[in-house]
């Protein structure tokens, strides 16, 4: 098994990550697709499964006696894919299944949109956990950051509303490609943070 299937199956099979999908869909089902209390929950549950990853491989020594049996690309490869993976995946299955239980009435919900939420934030969690050394910084720092850009959208810059949170699994706007254009969207943005990632990952495996 390589290193992207192993973190991959370790994302999958995590505590963390069917203790996210209960909470979305309980969240879901009692507070509905369009409550702030789901949307702003978004950047927290994503991060559940993997974001927090290699910080504890890096704290705990794990890194130092995996490393000899894997190449250090592949080793970043494998906790880069598996965490936004992951984190979209738990997103997107927790939108299905409330698909599955109210599907005539919630038509606007979009697996593919709320993966590739689901995917960013988990990818900017993991970075940021990764910059800071920290556990909590990396649950808090992606929810403060998506709870700005809510403020800042709401608030002040109204014609901003492509780099709105909310309109990325629920857009109100008209976009250029339609849903196409939000993914291409963040799906760059998740490119930067991947790179942003990768660069501090080789930094700190570079002293181990």
């Amino acid at each position: 098994m390589n290193s992207f299937e192993m973190d991959l199956k370790r994302a999958f099979l995590s505590r963390g990550f069917f203790i996210g999908l209960v909470l979305e869909v309980v969240i879901l089902l009692t507070a509905g697709f369009d409550s702030d209390l789901f949307r702003m929950g978004v950047p927290v549950i994503c991060t559940f499964p993997y974001a927090t990853a290699w910080l504890a491989d890096y704290q705990s020594g794990f890194l130092k006696a995996y490393l000899p049996r894997c190449s250090v690309p592949a080793y970043i490869l494998g906790k880069i894919l598996a965490c936004g993976i992951s984190g979209g995946a738990l997103e997107a299955l927790g939108g299905w299944l409330y698909l599955c239980v109210k599907s005539k009435e919630e038509m606007q919900v979009s697996p593919m949109l709320l993966f590739m939420s689901g995917m960013f934030w988990a990818v900017l969690a993991a970075a940021i956990a990764a910059l800071s050394q920290s556990r909590y910084l990396a649950y808090g720092g992606a929810f403060v950051i998506y709870y700005l850009l809510v403020i800042l959208y709401e608030r002040y810059f109204k014609s901003l509303y492509c780099l709105y949170p909310y309109e990325w699994i629920a857009p109100e706007h008209t976009w250029v490609f339609g849903k196409w254009g939000i993914v291409l969207l963040i799906a760059a943005l998740t490119a930067v943070f991947i790179c942003l990632y990768d660069m501090i990952l080789r930094r700190c495996i570079s002293n181990v």
